[in-house]
């Protein structure tokens, strides 16, 4: 077999660690690699966390952060970037900073709790997202709670949805992706960006280990932009992507268990 010597789409994750390996960072560069692009990182906080929860998280200085991002941005160069776990407001005001002078495309998961119900926000950092980040994401992808964070609209059927867009597009995305997974039924998205909508559908299956959904499908989104795909085209593969790997997720530990970043290669086995 030939060796393979074309460098492929970068892109960049600025987010927290799991020491767990289902979510965050190692959650996002597993993605990646399933997708076929090259994922870097630049990390934000690290937490201790399992199958159970949040144990504890300690964020990083912002001089560190600035200072990751700019060795591989500088150097290596981005063809799109995934925001995560961004933790305070200094570090918020410091990464949409940084986005704002990168030509790529960002997809901003505005990670609030973790799937335990652990804060991973600071209360007081919401108004630099809502202010500073959302302005610089291409895409925005809330799930209903932190819809609900960020705007104080709570979700209960799809025209809440389409009321959750409108608010999220309100403080600057190109586009709003709004994740519908905690309503009853299948699990639908809603992808606007104010004129055209795509509703995105999807069975649900009856598996509780779905760690790590938030970080797997944002991630999912920056590696089809930089792919080259336009948003629908990347958002409709990431949720096939992600949709898959729920499917095939595992249990590890005493609680709830990752999504398979794997699935793909596991099933053509």
């Amino acid at each position: 077999m030939p060796i393979r010597t074309a460098v492929p789409p970068r892109v960049l994750t600025v987010a927290g660690s799991d020491s767990g390996g289902g979510a965050g960072i190692q959650a996002d560069l597993k993605t990646m690699l399933a997708l076929g692009v090259h994922g870097m990182s630049v990390l934000t906080a690290v937490t201790a966390q399992n199958s159970l929860g949040v144990q504890g998280a300690w964020e990083l200085p912002v001089d560190a952060v600035r200072a990751q991002y700019r060795s591989v941005v500088d150097d290596i160069g981005v063809q799109a970037v995934k925001t995560g776990m961004l933790a305070s407001a200094a570090l918020v005001e410091t990464v949409a900073e940084l986005l704002a002078g990168t030509d790529a495309p960002v997809v901003v998961d505005p990670v609030g709790v973790s799937k335990h119900g652990d804060a991973l926000l600071a209360a007081e950092a919401l108004d630099s997202v809502r202010t500073k980040l959302l302005p610089v994401a291409t895409v925005a992808t809330p799930n209903l709670d932190e819809v609900a964070q960020l705007t104080g609209v709570q979700v209960t059927d799809e025209d809440g949805m389409r009321h959750a867009a409108e608010e999220i597009l309100a403080f600057g995305p190109r586009w709003a992706l709004i994740k519908g997974g905690h309503l009853p039924g299948e699990a639908v998205d809603l992808l606007t960006d104010g004129s055209a909508e795509h509703w995105l559908r999807a069975p649900r299956y009856d598996n509780r280990h779905t760690h790590g959904t938030g970080c797997t499908l944002a991630s999912a989104i920056a590696s089809g932009l930089a792919l080259g795909q336009d948003v629908p085209t990347a958002v409709e593969g990431a949720k096939a992507y992600v949709t898959g790997a729920i499917r095939a997720g595992f249990a590890l530990g005493g609680g709830i268990g990752p999504v398979d970043h794997g699935w793909r290669t596991r099933q053509a086995g």
